[in-house]
């Protein structure tokens, strides 16, 4: 749970300036960045669950890569529909599906590489120290 309260808060922290930048309306660009996240991070949150249990998944777990591609298109397909929803212009819906998404993609692909360090580092150690 604390990957994906990490994630969020990299999430709502680019949505909110990109949301801002294209409307030019506080009110319309703190929903966008409100809502479009939150939809987001309930959506990350079942993409890791599928990542862990669903075994072809599972084992393509340290293919960076593969995986931010997976979660891009969930997120370029919510970023659309909320801004579209929100705005009524597919503009500014297309716009935000393709900026958004994009730096989070950048984003999620760091912290993805960051989790699975951690994972690895956590694995390898063992506690005890040896003598070489």
């Amino acid at each position: 749970m604390i990957k994906t309260i990490t994630f969020a808060a990299i999430h709502f922290s680019i949505a909110t300036t990109v949301a801002y930048l294209l409307t030019g309306d506080i009110l319309i660009g703190s929903l966008i960045a409100m809502i479009e996240p939150s939809i987001n991070t309930v959506a990350f949150y079942f993409h890791e669950k599928a990542w862990q249990k669903i075994p072809f998944l599972r084992r393509r777990q340290a293919n960076t890569q593969v995986k931010t591609i997976s979660f891009a298109v969930i997120h370029f397909s919510v970023a659309f529909t909320v801004a579209y929803v929100l705005t009524g212009n597919a503009l500014i819906g297309g716009l935000m599906a393709l900026i958004e998404p994009t730096i989070n993609s950048f984003a999620y692909y760091f912290h993805e590489k960051a989790w699975l360090r951690k994972a690895t580092c956590s694995h390898h150690s063992t506690g005890f120290m040896t003598a070489h």
